[in-house]
């Protein structure tokens, strides 16, 4: 199985659970594309299994720009999508936390709920994105 693991991180939050998420899979045997929204070139999401799609949320609960023109590019709304994204509950408390997560998980209809994780992901939170994708890969062998 191959899966695509696209983000866009400023910080560096972002990038840090997105390496976690492509180290895991592999581990479980997948095989993994790494993208940089907004710096690597298009990828053809058709020729992956599993898409998950990281993001920050900016300014008072946006998506990002990048992450906006990226689903553009893809031009479609696969089924296959999960969302993970990091936020800062200190900006905008818990209504505009990881709120970019939400919409992008509504626009795919994901069968997954989003991950959201709070700035990096270390420490006890690496348990909740293992717990995370175990729920996305045993879900999604029911789904195939």
């Amino acid at each position: 199985m191959r899966a695509l693991v696209a983000y866009l991180s400023y910080s560096g939050n972002t990038e840090e659970v997105a390496d976690f998420i492509a180290n895991r899979l592999t581990m479980d045997g997948l095989a993994v594309s790494m993208h940089r929204i907004g710096i690597d070139p298009p990828v053809f999401p058709s020729d992956y299994d599993f898409i998950f799609i990281g993001t920050f949320t900016w300014d008072q609960g946006s998506t990002p720009d990048e992450v906006k023109d990226f689903v553009a590019e893809i031009g479609y709304k696969p089924e296959n999508v999960a969302v993970f994204g990091t936020g800062d509950t200190q900006f905008g408390g818990d209504d505009l936390f990881c709120l970019a997560v939400d919409k992008l998980v509504r626009f795919y209809e994901s069968k997954w709920p989003g991950l959201k994780i709070e700035q990096s992901p270390r420490g006890n939170q690496e348990l909740k994105i293992v717990n995370w994708l175990e729920g996305v890969l045993e879900n999604a062998k029911a789904f195939a």
